[in-house]
């Protein structure tokens, strides 16, 4: 009975954040869409093209500790408002460096809008907070399936707002401040518990070090860093590669539009494989899908290779980070809920950094020809996915008592 009355208030929670997944999370491919494309005519450098992404993940990154520490002391209502407070700070920041045709200042915003970014990681554990152990990873999926109205909202505000000024993009990123105010509202609506204040005698958990280096912990880490990684780095290079390749600004949004919904669409059954198959099971099939998206993207830059490509790509990131993200809720005990997310996050997203980072190296720098660059951000899939695959095996190859 307990569990029905936990789970009733568990499902409710689970909409909010599915309404915050999609309507607030229409920022990020908005974001992604244009950010490259908005970096290529600010930099002085192409090569630094798809530094405003690489920004917003290390401001991701750097505050995923500050963001945990904040929900674990003061609930996950005040870190999801900082959230939105720093995406509505990185929208306006963002349009004055496009209104001055600043790049440094423009970077500025992106670092800021990594905030949002941040906090946006924390709503699949705040789906588990008040789930039941059978519930959890349904309510995890259920909760990241909310970005496929994302995936339709925000490509679709890019083409309406890209060129609504003299200026390109400013619209996009005043709808981004838009997106920020009005989607702050839900969470007054949340109902998850403050966590209680550590008496002296509660349970301290396990110190950081201790957490990363439990089997079933590091692989989760491992395989969470990979999934996402790979997933920006190729993302990140998309628009960049559709345009370069004799494409439109419209084909690259629907493109990525496409990713989008794939990266969201198998939520609704994700957690019902991971429970009937093992979450194991589930991350090796998506790190074997995002070497088909890699496979697909190598053979060709006709506008259906992309399209294939960056659809497999969303799937394969589906299964692998989602997995990942079931596997390291079940791994660690509430009194180390605040230390492991945060010390998770900051590992993920410093993953992504580089990945983000390196795309527009590969892409820009890696060649005379758009061609060139793309196969160079492909071919680079190969030694994550060849880490991550090993370490799943190394796990899985463990005996139980040796995994956690």
């Amino acid at each position: 009975m307990t569990d029905q009355i936990d789970d009733r208030r568990a499902r409710r929670n689970v909409w909010i954040l599915v309404a915050a997944q999609a309507f607030l999370g229409a920022q990020m491919p908005m974001i992604f869409t244009i950010g490259g494309l908005a970096g290529q005519s600010l930099a002085s450098n192409v090569c630094l093209a798809t530094l405003p992404i690489s920004l917003i993940v290390l401001g991701s990154m750097l505050s995923a500790t500050p963001i945990s520490a904040i929900m674990q002391k003061f609930g996950r209502r005040t870190g999801f408002f900082i959230g939105a407070l720093g995406g509505a700070a990185g929208g306006t920041v963002g349009a004055y460096g496009l209104y001055l045709g600043s790049f440094p200042v423009f970077l500025a915003g992106s670092f800021l809008t990594g905030i949002y970014m941040s906090a946006q990681g924390f709503y699949r554990f705040a789906a588990a907070d008040t789930a039941s152990d059978a519930f959890r990873p349904k309510a995890i999926s259920y909760v990241m399936a909310g970005g496929l109205v994302s995936a339709v909202i925000g490509p679709q505000l890019v083409k309406a707002t890209s060129d609504a000024f003299v200026i390109p993009f400013v619209g996009t990123y005043l709808a981004v401040i838009a997106v920020n105010v009005l989607g702050s509202l839900l969470f007054f609506f949340i109902d998850i518990p403050k966590p209680p204040a550590p008496s002296a005698d509660s349970p301290r958990g396990r110190t950081r070090w201790e957490l990363i280096t439990t089997p079933r912990i590091a692989v989760a880490v491992i395989c969470g860093m990979v999934s996402y990684a790979l997933m920006n780095l190729v993302m990140t290079s998309t628009p960049l590669a559709v345009v370069g390749c004799g494409y439109t600004k419209g084909n690259a949004a629907d493109i990525v539009s496409a990713h989008v919904l794939a990266m969201f669409a198998p939520s609704f059954f994700t957690g019902h494989l991971i429970a009937r198959f093992g979450v194991e099971r589930i991350v090796a099939l998506g790190l074997v899908i995002l070497a088909g998206a890699g496979a697909v993207a190598l053979h060709g830059v006709e506008l259906e290779n992309f399209f294939v490509a960056l659809i497999l790509l969303g799937l394969g990131w589906n299964f692998g980070f989602i997995g990942a993200t079931s596997m390291l809720a079940g791994a660690h005990a509430p009194e180390e809920r605040g230390r492991m997310q945060g010390l998770n996050d900051l590992l993920v997203f410093g993953g992504v950094t580089v990945a983000s980072l390196a795309s527009g190296g590969l892409m820009n720098c890696s060649g005379g020809s758009a061609v060139e660059g793309w196969t160079a951000v492909n071919m680079a899939m190969a030694p994550l996915l060849a880490l991550a695959g090993a370490a799943l095996i190394w796990l899985m190859l463990q005996p139980e008592t040796r995994r956690r």
